[in-house]
């Protein structure tokens, strides 16, 4: 690992120890709710001060909104990875490992080099007497790891919030704010100004910022909140990446952010002086922006030159819990971690996306969701509209075992879920277990060719199919 220069540990504090890569697993289970409601950077800032201030060794671009910010992350990796930069990435939540979280250049980090930097930063926070949370301990295993990678640029999702995030240690070039929606059915959409200035406070002086939220009064205050903090603003995204059917309309407008991620950060900051740009699907040459004009169309007929446009096109979205299609399984199994009305809702839109494509012959949608996330009129009022369209089942079951880090210990009432969805006329059974409910769809599906078992709701509900498959690590 790289060469740090460390604080003298304290004479009180615990001995270092060689923990194996279980054993950090199960630290980080357990520190989740340590601290976790502080709204504090002290101790990360002192875990990142004396680890040799890796946070200003890095290019940070951070990531903050309520949904999208993973796949963001994700197509903007991809993105830069093919303009032939070395990305480091470190998104949340994982799905089965927390190796997923860290990537460089979309590969994850191995065990080997999880438990190394795990234990350089555990008994430096143990060295520090430090009572820190998990998330500020994998922010600087992140950071750590980044370092050493040399990698080009780093993105950063936030959490949660913004200003308070473990992520926030890092001045951010540039900066995304994905959308801001209500997290929870306590939040109303009048009442989102909040979480809006939290999620702005990723913004520092010099930060170039772009935003894909679709209200005019979110980004108003966007806009007001970066001047005075002194960063640059930029038009926010208007227009659909062209992915794929049914893409586009799904995740067309989180590319189209990752595009223009991609491409502040490497004509502001990696390609800020480079002169020839024939090569880059995001670099234009200066005074080449715009409406082209007849001549420089006639050259881009002579010379053939992959554009932005036919990249989307050849792009598939495939971060795994991302609306996945697995088509090797018959019936075909979609996998969403949608744990919010509004992911929800894009769920339904990506149903009803495929059923145009082709019909349907027999559709279930098995759902856990944590308490207080999904169950309100709104949801009903989605579910008694989509049945009306499309013929389907609901199968409500509880979380049986909560994935650590996203809050989603306590489930939801399925039985009272279960009536309230049944008064709304739409067909819902309460399973008991998750594998009781895939068994009941399974079954009840006899045109496997044509029929669509769904699984969403929750982190949970995605980890907890992926262990009844036998599966303990993503490939």
């Amino acid at each position: 690992m790289m060469e740090i220069n460390k604080q003298s540990p304290s004479t009180t504090a615990p001995q270092p120890r060689v923990r194996n890569y279980q054993e950090i697993v199960d630290y980080l289970d357990k520190h989740w709710f340590v601290n976790h409601t502080s709204k504090t950077l002290d101790r990360v800032k002192q875990l990142d001060a004396a680890l040799g201030n890796p946070s200003s060794k890095i290019n940070a671009v951070v990531i903050a909104g309520t949904n999208g910010k993973s796949l963001t992350a994700y197509l903007a990796a991809k993105l830069l990875t093919t303009e032939g930069l070395k990305v480091g990435s470190f998104t949340s939540p994982h799905i089965l490992t927390y190796n997923e979280r860290i990537t460089t250049s979309l590969e994850t980090i191995s065990n080997k080099a999880f438990t190394e930097i795990g234990n350089e930063v555990i008994n430096m926070a143990e060295s520090l007497q430090l009572q820190a949370y998990s998330h500020e301990l994998l922010t600087m295993m992140a950071v750590l790891y980044f370092v050493d990678q040399k990698v080009d640029v780093a993105l950063l999702e936030v959490q949660k919030g913004g200003a308070y995030d473990a992520v926030n240690i890092c001045n951010a070039l540039v900066a995304s704010i994905t959308r801001v929606t209500p997290a929870n059915i306590h939040t109303a959409a009048e009442d989102l100004m909040p979480l809006v200035h939290e999620s702005m406070g990723v913004v520092k002086p010099g930060t170039f910022i772009v935003s894909g939220d679709q209200s005019k009064n979110n980004l108003q205050k966007m806009q007001e909140l970066t001047n005075l903090q002194g960063g640059h603003w930029a038009m926010p995204i208007r227009k659909l990446a062209p992915l794929n059917y049914p893409y586009e309309q799904l995740h067309g407008r989180c590319a189209a952010l990752a595009e223009r991620v991609a491409q502040m950060f490497i004509e502001e900051y990696y390609n800020k002086d480079a002169t020839i740009t024939r090569d880059s699907l995001l670099s234009k040459q200066k005074g080449k922006r715009g409406r082209p004009t007849l001549d420089d169309k006639r050259k881009a007929d002579l010379d053939k030159k992959k554009t932005i446009d036919q990249y989307w096109k050849a792009e598939t979205c495939d971060l795994p819990g991302h609306f996945e299609s697995l088509t090797n399984e018959k019936p075909t199994i979609l996998l969403d971690t949608a744990s919010n009305i509004d992911a929800f809702d894009n769920i339904l839109l990506g149903i009803r996306l495929l059923q145009y494509q082709r019909p349907l012959k027999g559709l279930f949608i098995i759902m856990a969701a944590a308490k207080d996330t999904m169950h309100n009129e709104e949801f009903l009022k989605l579910l008694r509209y989509f049945f009306k369209k499309t013929s389907g089942q609901m199968l409500l079951c509880p979380i049986e075992s909560a994935l650590p880090g996203v809050n989603e210990e306590e489930s939801w009432d399925v039985e009272k879920v279960t009536n309230d969805i049944k008064s709304m006329k739409v067909k819902a059974r309460a399973c008991k277990s998750f594998e009781e409910a895939l068994d009941i769809a399974k079954k009840s599906i006899s045109d496997e060719r044509n029929g669509l078992i769904v699984i969403t709701g929750s982190h949970s509900i995605v980890n907890t199919y992926w262990k009844h498959k036998g599966i303990k690590k993503l490939s």
